[in-house]
């Protein structure tokens, strides 16, 4: 056995010592305002509007995958007016875009200076960041619910129940594994964290009208967050239980892939996400054909919008892979998608012109809104072969 490094040696600081970079009502973006200027790829985002509008009037699912900078740069008001209106169905993000969201709706303020907050120690060792997920995740987790439902859950009740210890003492000693595993972490959490169980924890996020977790669980959409154990600052807090975000992140993916595995005639958005969403995506597309084979059909007409910063320098629509000697190649979030089947289509584009870009389109395009979430449309389905 090798030695770990002692958690309880850290001094973590209240999250409101911090010097946030970042206002959550400076930055953020009102889905009524204008988008900025398309330029050349005005058409590109046009047609991914038209096609969102055809899969959703179809019943079919639109899921969108981003990156933290998404929820940075503003665009919360934004993917919460495109749920609110029926026009993406799944939402998922890395475990940065979580907690740039719930920061924002508990403090209104996110985002820190890596370079002096390193220098002095300090870099995301912040008490309510990393407790309060930490806490959160845990109790999700024992009521069955994923990484982001859990998140989204608290800050849209603004409270949160912990079960007595000798609740979870009997559940840790029953004979549902997967619930004995969840009450045995959430026990740990409860220690790490210096909280009592058997009451409930008030829990003000006075800017929630900001958090696009909170609107999903609000409005019953998949908010998925796929998280890497050591990626992001929750790691470091001594709360912090691998075996709870574990458990969490594990039942995102299988959402997520259980959305996937529906996708047929659907459209897929990665916005500004270069290794995450195509990483699982591929994932769990190999399972969704696995499974829909077996069961005589297959996912098809599927059509995957992918926007980054990098200029094109290659024609990836309609045309083979690049190979090995060209640096297109090792761009993964072009090349991975690719090989999923259905049609793709890449857009040098900054997320916030994108995604104000298509809510403009959609709702100025003269498109009836799509089915209400939950609909005919909400079931997976696989094509007949």
């Amino acid at each position: 056995m090798f030695r770990e490094f002692d958690r309880s040696r850290l001094r973590v600081r209240p999250l409101a010592d911090r010097d946030s970079k970042l206002a959550i009502e400076d930055v953020a973006i009102s889905p009524d305002n204008p988008p900025p200027d398309l330029g050349g790829a005005a058409r590109q985002v046009a047609r991914v509007a038209r096609r969102v509008a055809e899969s959703r009037r179809a019943g079919r699912p639109v899921m969108l995958t981003f990156g933290a900078h998404a929820i940075k740069n503003g665009l919360a008001p934004v993917m919460i007016r495109l749920i609110e209106r029926g026009w993406i169905t799944h939402l998922a993000t890395n475990g940065a875009g979580s907690i740039h969201d719930w920061e924002f709706a508990f403090l209104g303020r996110s985002a820190e200076d890596v370079r002096a907050n390193i220098a002095s120690g300090t870099f995301g060792l912040w008490d309510e960041t990393g407790r309060i997920i930490a806490l959160a995740v845990a109790a999700g987790a024992l009521e069955g619910r994923g990484y982001g439902e859990s998140v989204g859950a608290v800050i849209e009740r603004e409270e949160l129940s912990l079960p007595s210890d000798a609740e979870l003492l009997t559940l840790s000693a029953g004979t549902d594994p997967e619930k004995a595993g969840a009450a045995a972490d959430l026990r740990a959490v409860l220690a790490a964290a210096g909280e009592r169980g058997g009451r409930t924890l008030r829990l003000p996020h006075r800017w929630k009208r900001f958090s696009v977790q909170a609107a999903a669980f609000r409005l019953g959409v998949p908010f998925t967050v796929h998280a890497g154990i050591g990626y992001d600052i929750i790691y470091e807090h001594p709360a912090a239980c691998g075996g709870a975000y574990g458990r969490a992140a594990m039942r995102d993916f299988l959402i997520f892939a259980e959305s996937v595995r529906g996708l047929s005639g659907g459209v897929y958005l990665s916005v500004g996400s270069a290794v995450m969403s195509p990483m699982i995506f591929e994932k769990a597309m190999a399972m969704s054909v696995n499974a829909a084979i077996q069961e005589g059909g297959r996912i098809r007409d599927h059509f995957i919008c992918v926007v980054d910063l990098a200029d094109e320098n290659w024609k990836w629509s309609g045309n083979a892979e690049p190979p090995p000697d060209d640096p297109a190649y090792y761009l993964r979030f072009c090349k991975s998608f690719h090989r999923m089947g259905g049609e793709m289509e890449y857009i040098a584009l900054d997320n916030r012109a994108f995604l104000q870009g298509l809510w403009t389109a959609l709702r100025d395009g003269g498109c009836p809104y799509p089915p209400p979430l939950g609909g005919s449309g909400a079931g997976n389905q696989q094509e007949p072969v």
